[in-house]
């Protein structure tokens, strides 16, 4: 098989893989093809719905490693960049391999994915807040409420546009997750800049969800006055 036949093939097996929402993000080319890679090494007794779990596990690692980093080191942290990458493993994998093994459960999935994502921006939230010091507490709640303010952006566009998108322009959970795992290397070497970092990505935050907002908005706006 020549390299351009090659290249066609994969881009067949992305797209029916991702048919089901739309990436705009940074990463999404490499992020794509990773899971493609992935998905047929998934050993046959890993369901979606374990993936899902090991997702959730990998937020609640990140929690555990703000915690150490409270009561001990601050070298734990780095613990937090391993949690990163199993929830990024679990939460990336569940519903494409739902897909690539033709058992998807589209509603059920959805639902599923929505709240333990929740979940797990709630364990990492709250173990910044514990070990957040000197009144930076309060970025941990801003952090968790920009996040869920964005979930809510995307299932408003989906529920408007009949379009699923996860990311706000070139920025999705992939990237986020790079940004938290920088984060948290900063912070090993040099103590104290977590709360200048996290305080600066929550205005960034805060920023885009205002645009995706208004844009939204005009979204809904353009719609009804479609249906008039």
């Amino acid at each position: 098989m020549g390299k351009e036949t090659q290249h066609e093939a994969s881009n067949a097996i992305v797209q029916k893989t991702f048919s089901d929402r739309k990436r705009t993000n940074i990463l999404k080319r490499a992020e794509q093809l990773t899971i493609v890679f992935l998905l047929p090494k998934v050993p046959r007794f890993i369901s979606p719905n374990l993936l899902t779990l090991i997702g959730a596990l990998g937020s609640g690692l990140v929690f555990l490693a703000f915690v150490l980093g409270a009561y001990s080191t601050d070298q734990y942290l780095l613990l937090g960049i391993i949690g990163l990458a199993i929830n990024w493993l679990g939460d990336s994998l569940d519903g494409r391999l739902a897909y690539y093994r033709n058992i998807p459960r589209r509603w059920y999935g959805f639902a599923l994915d929505i709240i333990v994502d929740w979940i797990g921006i709630v364990l990492i939230g709250f173990g910044y807040y514990i070990y957040a010091e000197n009144g930076t507490q309060i970025i941990a709640f801003a952090f968790v409420a920009l996040y869920g303010w964005s979930m809510i952006i995307s299932q408003l566009r989906y529920k408007i546009t009949n379009q699923y998108s996860i990311d706000s322009g070139l920025v999705g959970p992939t990237e986020l997750r790079f940004i938290i795992a920088l984060i948290l290397i900063a912070e090993v070497f040099a103590h104290g800049s977590i709360a200048y970092l996290a305080g600066f990505i929550t205005i960034i935050l805060f920023v885009i969800n205002t645009i995706d907002s208004f844009k939204l908005l005009k979204l809904g706006d353009l719609k009804d006055r479609s249906q008039d």
